[in-house]
C-alpha cells in the first residue's frame, strides 16, 4: 500500500527538502499587481519582500480545481492513496475546495485532513503523516490521527509595523495610527487556524520575553507530557531577517531547560503577506 503525502506550500516546505520521499507540495497562487504568481515557482521569497516594499498590491488565492485535479493523478500513477494536508480551514476555503474535488473525483483515492494548521504546524502534520504511513497506518487512520491532535499545538507571532496587518483589514486605520503612534508591537497567536491578538509590547526585546513566556506557559502546561517524553517539536520562523531568528533561537534555548529548536524556517507567504518583513514567529507542535 503506497501512500502519498500532499501538502501546500503554506507548509514551508521546499521541493529540495523532499526529493525522493513521498511528500508532495503544491505551490500557492499569488495575485501581485494582477500578475499570477506561485510561492517557490516563480515567486521567491526574496521577489515577494521586494515587491511588498514597493507597495504591491498582493492578494492570495486558492490553487485551482485544474491545477490540484492534475497534482493528484499524477502522483496517482504511482501511488494508491493520497493523504492531503492544507492549510487552516479557517485561513482559506482550499480545504473545503479540496474535499469536494476529493469527493467527487477521487473517492477512497485521496483524504483530505482538516486539522486546521499553517507554516511550521502543518510542517510537522506533514511529517506526522509520513511516519505514519511508514509504520503502516492505513489513508484512513492517518487522518484520524491528524484530526484527533489537530489542537495540540501553538504559533506566536511578534508584528514589528502595523502597516500591513493596517493594510489587509486586519486592524482599522484608526487603531494603527494609534498604534504605530506608540510603537506597540502586537504578538498574534495561531491556534485552530485562526489568526488572533495575544499580547501587545512597545519593544521588540519585551515582546520577545512575552512569546518566551507563552512557550514555558505551554511547555508546563498545555504540552507538559509530550515534553516530558521528548514528542514536542519547537521551532522559530521569520519574515524576510533570518539572522534576528538565529538570536531569537538562542535566547529561547537559553531561557527554556531541555529546548531544542528543530527548524529555523521562513514564514509562509500565506501568513508574510499580513504581517510584512521582519516578524519573528516560535511553533509548538506535538510530534509522533
Amino acid at each position: 500500500m503506497k501512500i502519498a503525502i500532499t501538502t501546500d506550500s503554506n507548509s514551508g516546505i521546499l521541493p529540495k527538502d523532499i526529493e525522493n520521499q513521498n511528500i508532495f507540495v503544491l505551490a500557492m497562487p499569488f495575485l501581485i499587481d494582477n500578475k499570477e504568481y506561485f510561492e517557490n515557482v516563480n515567486l521567491s521569497q526574496e521577489d515577494f519582500y521586494n515587491m511588498l516594499s514597493q507597495n504591491a498590491e498582493v492578494l492570495t488565492s486558492q490553487p485551482s480545481i485544474f491545477n490540484l485535479t492534475e497534482f493528484w493523478n499524477e502522483i496517482l500513477k504511482d501511488y494508491h492513496y493520497i493523504v492531503h494536508i492544507p492549510m487552516s480551514s479557517s485561513l482559506s476555503s482550499s480545504t473545503q475546495t479540496a474535499q469536494y474535488i476529493a469527493s467527487t473525483e477521487f473517492e477512497g483515492k485521496v483524504f483530505v485532513v482538516d486539522n486546521q494548521r499553517i507554516s511550521l504546524s502543518q510542517k510537522q502534520s506533514v511529517y506526522d503523516a509520513q511516519k505514519l504511513a511508514s509504520m503502516g497506518k492505513s489513508p484512513a487512520e492517518i487522518a484520524e490521527y491528524l484530526t484527533a491532535t489537530k489542537s495540540q499545538n501553538s504559533i506566536y507571532i511578534m508584528v514589528p509595523d502595523l502597516k500591513y496587518l493596517k493594510k489587509g483589514g486586519r486592524i482599522t486605520r484608526a487603531a494603527a495610527m494609534i498604534g504605530s503612534l506608540l510603537k506597540i508591537k502586537p504578538i498574534l497567536q495561531i491556534q485552530g487556524g485562526k489568526l488572533d491578538s495575544f499580547q501587545k509590547a512597545l519593544t521588540i526585546k519585551r515582546a520577545k520575553e512575552i512569546m518566551i513566556s507563552a512557550v514555558k506557559n505551554d511547555l508546563e502546561k498545555r504540552f507538559a507530557n509530550q515534553f516530558a517524553s521528548g514528542n514536542i517539536n519547537i521551532s522559530v520562523a521569520y519574515t524576510f531577517d533570518k539572522a534576528e531568528a538565529i538570536v531569537f533561537k538562542d535566547e529561547l534555548e537559553n531561557a527554556i531547560p531541555n529546548c531544542k529548536i528543530k527548524w529555523i524556517d521562513p514564514l509562509s507567504l500565506s501568513v508574510s503577506c499580513h504581517i510584512g518583513p521582519n516578524a519573528l514567529a516560535v511553533a509548538i507542535s506535538s510530534e509522533v
